[in-house]
C-alpha cells in the first residue's frame, strides 16, 4: 500500500474504508492486506464482528496467499472507547515488538454503538493518540449510511487516511482527536447508584484514599498483588486531581461481585479527556500519572462534564 502524497515516517496509518455487507468488506480489505504481507512481511490483526473474521480468515489464510497466522485482538462492548484504544495500544506494541508492522483489519459491529455512537467517535480519536508511532497500519471498514449519522461523520473526521483503488490516498476531512470531541458530544458513563463510601479529600488526605481503596479491595477477594496495582492506579489518579485540578477533589468506591469501581471528581477542566493513552517521553518529568494508571487497571475513563473533570478507574479480581 503506498500513499499518493509526500513519504510518511514510519509509523500509525489510520485510514478509512467504506463497505456495506461483510463480502464487499472482504473484496475491499483483502487484497491491500495481501500486499502489506507480501512487501513489508506485515503481521495481520482482526477487531471485527465474529461473522467477518471468518469470512476473512477463509479469504487470507488460504494457500498462495503468503499471510499466515491472524491475531485476534481484544474488543469489548462493556467499556469506553478510550479504554479499548488503551488495550489495542498494549496489544499492538506487543506484536509489533518482533520487529515486523502490523496490518489491523477493524470493522464497525452496530451493537457496540450505544444510544448515541459515541462509543465509535471516541474509539478511533483514542486510536490516533494511543498509536502513534507504532508501526501499524489499521484499515476501518464502515458502513456508508451507519444507523447514527454522527458515526459516519466521525468516521471520516478520525481518519487522516482512505483505501481508494487499492491505495492508501490523504483524507481532506481529516480532524484531531480535540477538534472531533468538540464537534461530536456524547454520553458519559452510565450511572452506577449510590457508591459504598462517598467523600472529599486534599492534598494532605491521600492516606484515606488509598486506605480506603486497600480496604475495598479486601472485600472484592483481590489477590495481594492486584491489590497493590488497584491502589497505586487510584493514588496516582487521585494525587493529579488534587495538584492539577482544585484543592479539594471528590471521591467515591463501589464493590460488587469481584468488581472495584473508584471515581475522582475535581473542579478543573481539562481540555482534551484522551490523556495518558500514549506512553511519557523518557525525559518527559510529568504526566505520568494516568499512563501508569491505564497500565494497572483494567478501564480508565476520563471526561469531562460542567462540574469539572472525573476519572472512573475500574478492576475485577
Amino acid at each position: 500500500m503506498q500513499v499518493n502524497a509526500s513519504p510518511r515516517t514510519r509509523g500509525f496509518a489510520h485510514a478509512l474504508v467504506h463497505a456495506d455487507s461483510p463480502a464487499e468488506l472482504v473484496e475491499r480489505v483483502a487484497p491491500a492486506v495481501a500486499v502489506a504481507v507480501r512487501d513489508t512481511g506485515a503481521q495481520v490483526a482482526l477487531a471485527v464482528p465474529d461473522p467477518v473474521e471468518e469470512m476473512l480468515r477463509a479469504e487470507l489464510e488460504g494457500d498462495g496467499t503468503g499471510v499466515g497466522r491472524l491475531t485476534s485482538l481484544t474488543r469489548s462492548a462493556r467499556e469506553s472507547g478510550q479504554t479499548v484504544a488503551a488495550w489495542r495500544a498494549r496489544e499492538l506494541r506487543a506484536l509489533a515488538s518482533a520487529g515486523r508492522p502490523v496490518v489491523v483489519v477493524a470493522a464497525h459491529d452496530a451493537e457496540l454503538d450505544g444510544v448515541d455512537g459515541g462509543f465509535w467517535i471516541e474509539l478511533e480519536a483514542a486510536l490516533n493518540i494511543s498509536l502513534a508511532g507504532l508501526p501499524v497500519t489499521q484499515l476501518c471498514v464502515y458502513p456508508r449510511l451507519p444507523l447514527h449519522g454522527a458515526v459516519g461523520d466521525a468516521a471520516v473526521a478520525n481518519h487522516p487516511l482512505q483505501l481508494r483503488g487499492g491505495e492508501l490516498v490523504p483524507n481532506p476531512g481529516h480532524r484531531t482527536p480535540a477538534e472531533v470531541l468538540e464537534a461530536w458530544a456524547f454520553a458519559p458513563p452510565h450511572l452506577l447508584g449510590p457508591p459504598d463510601e462517598r467523600f472529599t479529600y486534599n492534598t494532605f488526605e491521600l492516606a484515606r484514599v488509598r486506605d480506603t481503596v486497600e480496604d475495598a479491595t479486601r472485600a472484592c477477594g483481590f489477590d495481594p498483588i492486584r491489590a497493590e496495582d488497584m491502589v497505586q492506579a487510584v493514588n496516582e489518579i487521585a494525587t493529579n486531581a488534587v495538584e492539577h485540578g482544585s484543592s479539594e477533589a471528590g471521591f467515591a468506591v463501589w464493590t460488587r461481585g469481584g468488581e472495584l469501581v473508584c471515581e475522582v471528581h475535581d473542579r478543573g477542566t481539562i481540555e482534551l479527556p484522551l490523556i495518558g493513552l500514549a506512553p511519557p517521553h523518557p525525559s518527559q518529568a510529568r504526566g505520568r500519572g494516568t499512563w501508569i494508571a491505564r497500565q494497572l487497571c483494567d478501564s480508565l475513563h476520563v471526561w469531562r462534564a460542567e462540574d469539572g473533570t472525573h476519572v472512573r478507574l475500574l478492576a475485577r479480581a
